[in-house]
């Protein structure tokens, strides 16, 4: 099976799990990264450190009271923020239904908007032939704490030659259409040219009719092509691990894992945010060129707004949120993202077209590093987690 290579460092210490997120094909330089003025305004209150690898984590609409943690083995965890404890029952177990270990396993899900009254959900995994499928689930009609045991697939993405670069987010958009980042598919390089393949779903944005899985609502750029490209809603992805709506402005944030020399974050505006985009790869990668080395035409593609080395252990980008809280107002509009392997966690506020106030926040790097994802309650408030098993919540210092 092919793996990732991550830092030595990392390999050596990571859990059977390897490096989840796509890191680099190639070790990180050593060097350091460019200094960005440090904040001590915010650090890390722990919430829980008794997950099994943890890679997301989300909460209903209008549901303060219970945060559903998302375990790459197959579960989704409930942990009740009225009583501070997980709960020893599972939401959902579909372990079964699940190729694991290396960037497979069960990825992401999304609430439905409407999840109080139509009791829907979504996940994200990879099936036991490493297929990609996104299916829908149901909440018990009487059991808020649990999930009934089947889903109905919606869509599943064949993945047939590696077992990396499988993507994993979900995420509502503002139009009710259900969003889902699905990497190249694998392999060093993008030897297939799928992000650049509009008739191929792989290294795309898609966009998805919860009820049908279908395109939604006949709007997707490509619809007209008919086949796989009617899913496709942005192209030019290596592994679009995790992206989301800001909650106020409805703009599109995507941190696109990198492959031996930059990670990035691309802003695409609402609204339509990200409709028929190209984000470049594997023509570039971040701000370079990629294939070809040099000279590459990058006009009629998107360019990140923001691109890092790897530099000082840095290997792969782990995308955020805008905070919309009501905790820390002086940081509404501030975008937070981090790196995986070298655990820090840095934010920009976008203006302009440009990512203004670059800060990094030392108090926020978890321990043991490996940040495999944030996440946000439903009141806005952020979260980060590590692939060894902690939830951790942003709170003012």
């Amino acid at each position: 099976m092919v793996q990732v290579r991550c830092l030595l460092m990392a390999c050596l210490v990571l859990i059977s799990t390897g490096c989840l997120i796509g890191c680099s094909d190639n070790e990180s330089n050593k060097d350091s990264l460019p200094p960005l003025p440090e904040s001590k305004d915010l650090r890390l209150q722990s919430i829980s450190t008794s997950l099994s690898s943890p890679v997301f984590m989300t909460a209903p609409a209008n549901d303060t009271g219970r945060l559903f943690i998302v375990e790459q083995g197959g579960l989704i965890r409930i942990f009740d923020l009225t009583t501070s404890s997980l709960l020893a029952t599972p939401f959902l177990n579909i372990s079964g239904l699940l190729s694991t270990g290396g960037e497979r396993g069960l990825l992401g899900m999304a609430f439905d908007p409407q999840y109080a009254a139509n009791r829907q959900f979504y996940v994200f995994y990879t099936n036991l032939a490493g297929n990609i499928v996104i299916a829908r689930y149901l909440r018990n009609l009487t059991e808020p704490n649990l999930a009934a045991p089947a889903g109905t697939s919606l869509l599943t993405v064949a993945h047939p030659n590696f077992s990396n670069h499988n993507g994993g987010m979900l995420a509502f958009g503002p139009d009710g259409c259900l969003y889902a980042g699905v990497g190249d598919g694998g392999g060093e390089g993008d030897p297939n040219n799928n992000g650049q393949t509009i008739g191929t779903r792989l290294g795309k944005i898609l966009r998805i009719h919860p009820d049908t899985g279908g395109p939604c609502n006949n709007n997707n750029p490509f619809f007209v092509f008919g086949g796989e490209a009617q899913h496709v809603w942005s192209l030019g992805l290596r592994n679009p691990w995790r992206f989301s709506f800001d909650r106020v402005t409805d703009d599109l944030y995507i941190g696109d894992v990198g492959q031996g020399a930059r990670e990035e974050i691309n802003v695409s505006l609402a609204p339509n945010a990200g409709r028929a985009l190209n984000y470049g790869w594997r023509l570039m990668e971040g701000f370079l060129c990629f294939n070809p080395s040099s000279n590459c035409n990058s006009g009629g593609l998107t360019l990140p707004v923001l691109d890092y080395p790897h530099l000082g252990g840095a290997c792969s980008v782990t995308a955020g949120y805008v905070y919309r809280g009501a905790a820390i107002p002086a940081l509404s509009g501030t975008y937070f993202y981090a790196d995986f392997c070298a655990g820090f966690v840095r934010s920009f506020h976008y203006q302009n077209g440009q990512p203004t106030a670059q800060t990094a926040w030392p108090l926020l790097s978890p321990p043991g590093n490996f940040v495999t994802s944030f996440g946000e309650d439903a009141a806005g408030e952020l979260y980060v987690m590590t692939q060894g098993g902690s939830l951790f919540k942003f709170i003012p210092n």
